[in-house]
């Protein structure tokens, strides 16, 4: 198990790169510690192979170093950094049994017959196959080969981390959510270092302790669950994470005054010295922006309303752009008119797509 330091870790796949446009991976700094568990999360040609391909030794990056604890291994090959890799496609020896299976990784490195017995077990009960051990690989679902490939990257004791590259996409819907909890489970229980790479926003959140979110190449942000939703760093995690995402719309601001269009919108901070040439711009939360009748808020043009079960969505125009609201309990509205109230405590302000931070009012000249 290994504390894991990207230090100013860059990679570009042609030979003379020649500025950041060139770099299928930008300059990364960050610290993974031991024992975590964190998500790569991000669309797809965003990086996020790339990174762990450099941290399983696959790809060497073009700057920078990769430290287990303080070893650099940036030069070292996969085998010699001891991890485990599960991939997209169970990765399974369908002409031998569970066990052999699970058991096989600890063969390879001559641990001893009674502790790899224990360990497959152990692992076994933590995957639900001990009822399987001894069937042969080939006749087993997809799900269940996967969980085979996962519980081979568990085996191991005293692997440096589990690298997971999108390990549940050809598992049935109904089966991620169990899977997902297993591998939470499975954490707590041997607390070793997962990192975990996703495109869905759902199975990043529900397994990470820590989600690293990458677009264009680069490290957007990094945190909790909680603080992604909260205090997004960057338009883009505002729309990537959340479900509709958060509204970003063009505006000015004066003080702790916002403009969109000839809109006033109060805010709770104030932004003096906002660049000039540079995109401004108002980011909320569906949730934090409720649809009200006619002539109590900021108009809008009402399109649709959708009721998701546990909430109702709007979709309105807002000065000729989109955006979602919620729809309050008892809100009924007639016609295709309607307003639209803020709450001005989870508004946040970007400048060409990265959160400023405003200023408590009266602090400003």
């Amino acid at each position: 198990m290994a504390r894991i330091t990207l230090d100013h870790l860059a990679h570009a796949y042609r030979p003379d790169p020649q500025g950041p446009q060139d770099y299928a991976l930008k300059e990364i700094n960050h610290v993974w510690t031991q024992g975590g568990a964190y998500a790569l999360l991000g669309p797809s040609g965003c990086g996020k192979t790339t990174l762990l391909n450099i941290i399983s030794g696959l790809v060497r990056p073009t700057r920078g170093r990769i430290l287990f604890d303080d070893r650099d291994v940036t030069d070292l090959p996969t085998e010699a950094r001891n991890i485990a890799q599960v991939f997209q496609f169970p990765v399974v020896y369908d002409t031998m049994s569970v066990r052999e299976n699970l058991a096989f990784p600890l063969k390879n490195r001559h641990v001893p017959r009674d502790r790899t017995a224990a360990r497959v077990e152990e692992i076994a009960r933590l995957l639900d196959l001990s009822s399987v051990l001894d069937r042969k690989a080939s006749n087993l679902t997809a799900d269940m080969k996967q969980k085979i490939s996962l519980g081979r990257g568990l085996v191991r004791p005293d692997v440096a981390a589990i690298l997971f590259d999108e390990p549940l996409t050809v598992i049935d819907p109904h089966l991620k959510w169990q899977l997902r909890s297993t591998l939470k489970e499975i954490h707590r229980a041997l607390d070793i270092t997962m990192i975990y790479v996703t495109h869905d926003q759902t199975e990043a959140l529900t397994f990470a302790d820590r989600v690293v979110v990458m677009h264009d190449g680069a490290v957007v942000q990094t945190g909790t669950p909680d603080e992604l939703f909260e205090r997004p760093a960057h338009t883009f995690v505002g729309h990537f994470i959340g479900s509709p995402g958060m509204n970003v719309l063009p505006c000015r601001v004066e003080g702790a005054t916002a403009f969109v269009e000839n809109n006033a919108i109060a805010l709770k901070q104030a932004y003096p010295g906002l660049p000039q040439n540079q995109r401004i711009e108002l980011g909320i939360r569906p949730e934090f922006l409720q649809l009200q009748p006619k002539g109590t808020g900021v108009p809008v043009h009402v399109r649709r309303i959708d009721d998701i079960g546990r909430a109702r969505i709007a979709r309105v125009d807002l000065a000729g752009r989109a955006i979602a609201a919620s729809v309050p309990e008892g809100v009924l509205i007639a016609g295709d008119e309607a307003s639209i109230a803020f709450d001005a405590r989870h508004i946040h302000i970007y400048a060409d797509g990265h959160l400023v931070p405003g200023q408590p009012t009266g602090a400003h000249v």
